[in-house]
């Protein structure tokens, strides 16, 4: 089977991106997968202290709760629906910053943990610090330079170029770099998708879609 090289555009402040890290991490464990969280806003309009969920939003996932949970239980992780969305941008910063000293993938597992499994506020440089001790990041140099603004432009680059690839919803997952699943998939869509890349050859820098 093809060597797996996953590429995640998630926001943190999406649900299934959050139950999706137990398919994540058994393709880690089990395929050797090399995982590379991307940043995206899903709300690009909120505001930097944060803003209460919208009604309609509210009554559309209360019935996605349920589901969700049992994913999140499923998966082995807490998980609680937190009132208020708060801006991620300083979140996806500060991932930056841990990508750079090769602590990415932990730093990213904590900072969701922060957000869903104990409902704290990752907009709060308090919450963050704590997630980057928790991963033995320097939490005094990640604030100093995130808030320098020294990853702010890596951190817009990415996000465009989810625009330019048209990904317009999280979780998106780019396998090998041609192959695009869309949403909270189970593992064996994941497997199916490593089989058709290496019986099928494919364009160089082609995505072939699969939905939900």
């Amino acid at each position: 089977m093809s060597q797996l090289k996953l590429t995640i555009y998630s926001d943190y402040v999406c649900p299934w991106c959050y139950v999706g890290q137990g398919v994540v991490e058994k393709l880690i464990e089990e395929q050797h997968a090399e995982v590379d969280w991307r940043p995206y806003y899903l709300r690009p309009d909120t505001p930097p202290e944060g803003m209460e969920l919208p009604d309609y939003i509210k009554a559309r996932m209360s019935e996605t709760n349920t589901r969700l949970k049992k994913m999140a239980n499923q998966a082995g992780l807490e998980m609680v629906f937190p009132a208020r969305i708060p801006n991620t941008r300083l979140a996806h910063e500060a991932t930056e910053y841990a990508r750079q000293k090769g602590k990415q993938l932990e730093f990213h597992r904590a900072v969701f943990d922060k957000f869903y499994a104990k409902g704290e506020d990752i907009s709060q440089w308090s919450v963050l610090r704590e997630a980057a001790s928790q991963v033995d990041l320097d939490a005094d140099e990640m604030e100093r330079e995130v808030a320098a603004g020294y990853y702010t432009e890596a951190v817009n680059a990415q996000v465009q170029e989810a625009r330019e690839m048209e990904i317009n919803g999280v979780p998106t997952y780019i396998i090998n770099d041609r192959y695009e699943i869309f949403g909270a998939q189970p593992y064996e869509a994941f497997l199916k998708a490593l089989e058709q890349i290496q019986t099928y050859a494919a364009e160089p820098n082609s995505r072939d879609p699969q939905g939900e």
